[in-house]
């Protein structure tokens, strides 16, 4: 039997570009990912209907309430509320999200708000590549305001930035084109420069607008395990995670660069651009908790650098990041664990030490606001999903929550990823991660029918049972 606290919050997730389609509709303007689907769209569905929530969204939260979910984390798009990134504000889209916000609470469901999930406005890259630009800083912490003034009245929980620790890893998300690694990581340091301004902006303006209001960042979790007990592979373990997620908390905790990451980008002469007065509002802006994405865990060893590897050869670009003269750290497959169909290694015991490790570092209130099993989950010819598989998942890191709150982590709340089938960043809807099936390919969207598969039953009874039927 597992217990959990009352009025723990088990929910669902998603986000706007992945789940709301209508991507030009009613004003809304397109986004980065709009634009190039992370450049898979000849491969996969894009955003133009994505789970068609847009138009769907009574029937979808009406599911959402026969689930029995508390919270719902979403994401509202940038680009809907201000077409230009810097512009008019658009009505329509105010409405529309007034509307979403006043089906949940009408349906007892806590509405949670992440401002921005990867889908900058592509009108801010074509003015001055985004967050390149400074400007991008203020155009966000307007967007930010209009958000908080049109829906802080019935939203009290918000994240600012969607894994900006993992986003700014990843080219497409960021729109950054440059060829030459060096130049492309010098623009990359400065946009995550400008996006943690941007972050203590919104995070002041929540504090001085929303009465009550609680915000803090959505990280993506690292935890990483030596391949050996080797000290250079120990090392070389921590290092990852710093790198990966640490410094990020730690910026938004303390309001400085770290120690061993100003090294790094003092090392390859990629500090970013500062401004007097940046590091007062970076320590100004105190987070009220931490949303954690949590999916696998990864295995790290040593690998010095040399003619081969020389400092910076491939730094932030791939899995492998340099640390001066001490040498590189690579991910190496952990032979313990198994992996889904899509290569992620499942590990809950990864998800309760992370748990305990930020909640120990930081001393804050956490909310796990993504966590879930991809697959590429089969309709029966009787409209059945059996995802077994994923029922197991979610059961083994659900117990692994239940133990990092006995271990004394401040923990309210367990919300998936994902409340229904999405639009996935990389394999459209090969690779399904929802508790509802929508029934349509990446290339033929049939009907756009919401079937309830086999774990949507099994997390109604664990959410009636508040933890206690797993």
């Amino acid at each position: 039997m597992t217990n959990f606290p009352d009025h723990f919050l088990f929910g669902a997730s998603s986000s706007a570009f992945q789940i709301e389609g209508a991507w030009d509709e009613d004003g809304k303007g397109k986004t980065v990912a709009d634009h190039n689907a992370f450049k898979r769209s000849h491969l996969q569905a894009d955003s133009k209907v994505a789970s068609d929530f847009y138009h769907r969204y009574q029937e979808d939260i009406a599911l959402m309430k026969e689930l029995g979910i508390k919270v719902y984390r979403f994401s509202i798009s940038w680009a809907r509320i201000i077409p230009g990134g810097d512009g008019d504000i658009n009505q329509k889209g105010i409405d529309f999200y007034n509307k979403v916000i006043d089906c949940l609470i009408k349906h007892d469901i806590m509405p949670m708000v992440t401002l921005y999930h990867f889908d900058l406005p592509y009108a801010l890259v074509e003015k001055y590549n985004g967050w390149e630009a400074r400007a991008c800083i203020y155009a966000f912490e307007r967007y930010a305001k209009v958000c908080f003034e049109a829906f802080g009245d019935r939203v009290k929980y918000w994240q600012v930035h969607n894994e900006q620790n993992l986003m700014i890893r990843v080219d497409e998300r960021m729109n950054i084109t440059e060829t030459d690694p060096w130049k492309a990581d010098k623009i990359r340091a400065q946009m995550d420069y400008h996006m943690f301004l941007a972050h203590a902006l919104a995070v002041n303006a929540c504090h001085d607008l929303v009465i009550d209001g609680k915000v803090g960042p959505a990280v993506s979790s690292t935890c990483t395990y030596p391949s050996t007990n080797k000290p250079e592979d120990v090392w070389a373990a921590k290092l990852n995670d710093w790198f990966k997620t640490n410094y990020c908390l730690d910026i938004h905790f303390t309001g400085e660069y770290p120690g061993y990451y100003m090294r790094y980008l003092q090392e390859r002469d990629i500090v970013p651009t500062m401004e007097d007065g940046d590091q007062a509002l970076l320590k100004s802006a105190k987070m009220d908790y931490i949303a954690v994405n949590y999916y696998r865990t990864l295995s790290a060893s040593y690998l010095p650098v040399d003619a081969d590897h020389p400092i910076g050869s491939r730094a932030f670009r791939t899995n492998q990041v340099d640390f001066d003269q001490y040498g590189y750290f690579k991910d190496d497959k952990n032979s313990h664990l198994e992996a889904s169909e899509y290569g992620a290694q499942i590990d809950p015991m990864g998800l309760r030490i992370v748990l305990n490790e930020y909640y120990q570092r930081y001393r804050l209130p956490m909310i796990v606001t993504e966590n879930g099993l991809g697959a590429g989950d089969v309709l029966t010819e009787d409209k059945k999903v059996h995802d077994d598989y994923r029922i197991d998942y979610i059961r083994d890191h659900i117990k692994a929550c239940a133990l990092a709150i006995e271990d004394g982590v401040e923990l309210f709340g367990y919300s998936p990823w994902a409340v229904m089938d999405i639009l996935s960043s990389h394999q459209g809807f090969k690779k399904r991660y929802g508790f509802i099936y929508i029934d349509r390919d990446d290339h033929n969207l049939k009907q756009l029918e919401r079937i309830k598969k086999d774990s949507f039953f099994w997390y109604q009874q664990v959410i009636k049972s508040n933890g206690a039927d797993l």
